[in-house]
């Protein structure tokens, strides 16, 4: 196999190796996102005993999002990672310059890193959007537990 191929299949795979596990990671935020403020929306407060009932149902899934929203970035630093390398590896093996490859190589590593944030933000927004509501809905238990024992 040549090296230019062999550039190629290297780049490609850590292209839809790390893009596609971002990809997933975005799905599965989004999805538990909506899952959980369909829950919100559903919660009778009335139907919790303790509080801490309550906090353990509101909290389900959302730390998953919080995980993916940290851990995004570091994906996609390491497909960046990984596609420098392999450029800089080809480019050592080659032993010649050639500046369109290395501009492509580092162009397409840098994607991964764009790719992670993009996914990150989204993420961290809707956690932060999901703790706001958990915060509510306790002060909402903690009010009516007052008004029940006054």
């Amino acid at each position: 196999m040549e090296n230019s191929s062999w550039l190629e299949l290297a780049h490609s795979a850590v292209d839809y190796g790390i893009i596609g596990i971002l990809v997933l990671m975005s799905i599965v935020s989004l999805w538990l996102f909506i899952e959980r403020i369909m829950a919100y929306g559903s919660v009778r407060i009335a139907d919790y005993e303790t509080k801490e009932e309550l906090e353990l149902d509101l909290g389900n899934n959302v730390s998953t999002i919080a995980t993916i929203g940290s851990n995004a970035p570091y994906v996609g630093l390491l497909g960046t990672v990984l596609g420098i390398m392999i450029t800089f590896y080809t480019l050592g093996d080659v032993g010649a310059v050639d500046p369109k490859k290395i501009m492509t190589g580092l162009a397409l590593a840098l994607k991964a890193t764009a790719m992670g944030l993009v996914v990150a933000i989204p993420a961290i927004v809707f956690y932060n959007i999901l703790l706001r509501k958990m915060e509510r809905l306790l002060a909402q238990w903690d009010i009516n537990a007052h008004q029940k024992r006054g």
